[in-house]
């Protein structure tokens, strides 16, 4: 599991996949999460502003495992 370092008290599921470098850019959020299922803490979720805390795991199909850590 791959960990992903925030500063802010939360992160939105679309900013976590640019940070995480699983897209190149954020406007790229909305269509890749239409196509890739993720799951978030066990359930599926495609919102892409779906808000992340430390603690929470990502799991996003054919990338990997992540989890949200707070600097």
């Amino acid at each position: 599991m791959r960990e992903v370092s925030i500063t802010t008290e939360y992160i939105a599921l679309g900013q976590f996949l640019k940070l995480a470098e699983v897209i190149d850019t954020g406007g790229m959020a909305k269509a890749f999460l239409a196509e890739v299922p993720i799951q978030i803490n066990g359930e599926l979720d495609n919102r892409r502003g779906r808000k992340l805390y430390p603690g929470d795991e990502v799991a996003i199909e054919g990338y990997g495992r992540y989890q949200v850590v707070r600097r």
